[in-house]
């Protein structure tokens, strides 16, 4: 058999393997009955990039990204892409087409969307472990890598939020990377994975900077083997950066810096490192010194260009964000919590989010003590590290390196099912056994469980209710679809599922752009019952909305026990407001506004 048609056959069982996988990922979620669908489970992305792919399929222009049902009159511009919404507008006017009905297209969007990432996540999960440790890694890399992946719920059915984009891209980039020695264009479309990365989302510049660097060092140490491979790379990134900036950003806009989404500082930034390095790696017959103050003297060019003409996109992401906004959402919001934190409040997370992750690690090291080091190492290893380090920063790093510890957790579960084939002692295969245990995430997932219905029964009964799920399943906002459209005061929580389950617009929503709108709901909701009144009327106002469950609702309650919404929660209703539904404790609750009162 020749080597193209090996490579052919090699990448069909590959594809087999990760379809075969999301089967029956899919059937799992199948017969639980997609309750994702009806109950977002808290999660206002999902339900807000829904929202935006309707506005932009009902005719709202592909470079206006305002949310104008969100936020003060006019709303608020959204620093999300269109990138991702592109896509999932698609599957539904396919969707509608064949069926005739949105709703029904929009549920198989939400179906269908996640279940093709996660298909192509474990599909480059599976090639790069194959590339890292051999064919005996490949079946390891399926069964280990498609549970994380199913277990860290961001290809689960309704995810259309971008990070599943994100690290479906990271994985392909890595994943093209370590076959990138072999001919071809594999560097080429790692370049181009590495800038959607950044277009999709700033998340991600902490892997693309790390992918880029190891492509600049292993040129630098290594360039008969690494420089087409950096200038391939080059190419990619620089030109798919600049594509991306032509086809997203409005001329309008091209001379205006935002730091949280992909703007003139990022096309430059990508376009300047992309052509630098390209143009490093073309020259023939450089020794390595003056191949690595080239690649100083390219680090330095972007940190002045960054420092000079960017200042701004040195600070800490969230630098500018009110210190109320901080204390009373972004301090609370889960997917934004550190390691440290989460040692102390909720140590049973910290098991299923970062035991594999750091086994990996461990691993990774004693590779590096034993010798040996390869390209394949480097790669893997950084970002790795870089990946750990962002988790213990903010857990919504944990996906990035739950699903990159899938690769040195299938080579070592791929060495000893080699050591079990060989020697046939019973103690190997339990060694085996134990080590395809330790590396499946969802193992540490359910005894973190376990160990937290053993260890907080107390606060598991006090939780047992459900009331703050409640608050986001479809049914309990069945009652909106009865009011005339209106604005709807509400907490930010209830933000994304108001605009998601009906028409009205809202002032809050955990988005960091949206700092007017949300300032505005907190200080109504923290203030006096005449200062909610004096804002319901200079505003238009026509319902106020509460759900006891919410922990939100809690929060600002506890925060201010005289304020306007602890009196509601306590059901004193002032007279300007009448009930819409019955107070249930759990789910919805709605004040119509009495004008005249």
């Amino acid at each position: 058999m020749s080597i193209a048609k090996h490579g052919a056959s090699i990448w069909r069982s590959e594809i087999v393997l990760a379809l075969l996988a999301t089967l029956v990922a899919f059937a799992v979620n199948a017969w639980a009955g997609f309750p994702q669908l009806t109950n977002a489970h808290g999660d206002n992305d999902n339900l807000l990039r829904l929202v935006e792919v309707r506005d932009f399929l009902a005719g709202q222009g592909w470079f206006d990204l305002h949310q104008y049902r969100m936020g003060l009159e006019g709303g608020f511009v959204m620093h999300w892409s269109r990138l991702v919404d592109a896509p999932i507008a698609a599957i539904i006017l396919a969707a509608t087409a064949l069926t005739g009905s949105m709703a029904l297209a929009e549920n198989v969007a939400q179906v269908l969307w996640p279940a093709l990432l996660f298909c192509l996540a474990v599909f480059f999960i599976t090639r790069a472990a194959r590339n890292f440790a051999g064919e005996a890694a490949v079946l390891p890399a399926v069964i280990v890598g498609a549970a994380a992946l199913h277990f860290i719920g961001i290809f689960s059915p309704g995810a259309l939020d971008h990070h599943n984009v994100q690290l479906t891209l990271t994985i392909a980039s890595l994943s093209l990377l370590l076959e990138a020695t072999m001919r071809g264009p594999a560097a080429l479309f790692s370049g181009v994975c590495a800038a959607l990365m950044l277009a999709v989302g700033m998340e991600t510049a902490p892997y693309v900077a790390t992918i880029g660097a190891c492509v600049a060092l292993l040129f630098a140490f290594d360039a008969d083997g690494e420089r087409r491979i950096a200038r391939d790379f080059g190419v990619g990134f620089a030109g798919a950066s600049a594509l991306v900036f032509v086809t997203t950003v409005p001329v309008s806009a091209w001379s205006q810096a935002q730091c949280d989404a992909f703007s003139t500082v990022q096309f430059v930034v990508a376009v300047l490192a992309g052509t630098g390095l390209a143009a490093i790696a073309s020259i023939e017959a450089v020794g390595r010194t003056r191949r690595l103050v080239s690649l100083g003297i390219l680090a330095l060019a972007l940190g002045t260009v960054v420092m000079v003409l960017f200042p701004q996109c040195l600070a800490a992401p969230y630098a500018n964000l009110d210190p109320r906004l901080k204390e009373l959402w972004l301090d609370h919001v889960d997917e934004a919590q550190s390691l440290f934190n989460l040692v102390a409040q909720d140590p049973a997370r910290v098991a299923a989010r970062y035991v594999t992750p750091a086994v990996a690690l461990v691993l990774m090291a004693l590779r590096l003590g034993r010798g040996g080091w390869r390209r394949q190492d480097s790669l893997v290893g950084a970002l790795l590290v870089v990946a750990f380090v962002v988790s213990a920063w903010q857990v919504r790093g944990s996906t990035f390196s739950v699903a990159l510890a899938v690769i040195p957790l299938s080579a070592w579960i791929a060495s000893w099912r080699q050591r079990a084939e060989t020697s046939g002692s019973s103690s190997v295969a339990l060694r085996m056994a134990a080590v395809w245990l330790v590396s499946v995430n969802a193992v540490w997932t359910g005894a973190a469980a376990a160990a937290a219905v053993a260890f907080e029964a107390d606060k598991t009964a006090a939780n047992d209710s459900g009331a703050d799920m409640a608050c986001q399943r479809q049914a309990s906002f069945a009652a909106l679809g009865g009011v005339p459209d209106t604005t709807v005061l509400a907490i930010s929580n209830l933000g994304s599922p108001i605009l998601a389950y009906s028409d009205h617009r809202v002032f809050a929503g955990p988005y960091h752009r949206n700092i007017a709108g949300d300032l505005l709901a907190l200080d109504t909701f923290l203030g006096s019952s005449t200062a909610a009144r004096a804002v319901v009327a200079t505003h238009h106002v026509g319902l106020v909305a509460v759900c006891r469950g919410n922990a939100e609702s809690a929060l600002l309650t506890a925060k201010a026990p005289q304020g306007f919404l602890a009196g509601l929660m306590r059901g004193s209703v002032p007279e300007w407001l009448e009930p819409v539904t019955p107070i249930s404790g759990g789910s919805l609750e709605l004040y119509r506004v009495r004008l005249g009162r």
